[in-house]
């Protein structure tokens, strides 16, 4: 360990909470949608940190499943969003 881990993990906590706060305080569902990738990839930087500070491989793994499912639901937010937006368009 080289003792970069904690503030690491202090910023990253300090991530959640701005998230939380988003989530909670945003008027718009694009603001909670963004506050949720931002719950994703503050988690795969911690299950990373964890991983690297307690050796455990597995926890890479799910680090990177959890990364493919926030970009899977960030594209699948932008599509129902961009189909809502446009719907004359596709008549025409």
């Amino acid at each position: 360990m080289t003792g970069l881990e904690l503030p690491l993990a202090l910023f990253l906590l300090a991530n959640l909470a701005a998230a939380l706060w988003r989530a909670a305080r945003g008027p718009t569902e694009a603001d909670r949608m963004l506050a949720a990738l931002l719950f994703g990839s503050t988690g795969v930087g911690i299950l990373v940190l964890l991983a690297f500070a307690g050796g455990g491989t597995p926890l890479v793994d799910v680090a990177l499943t959890l990364a493919l499912l926030a970009a899977i639901a960030g594209l699948a937010f932008v599509r129902r969003a961009w189909e809502g937006g446009h719907a004359e368009r596709d008549d025409a």
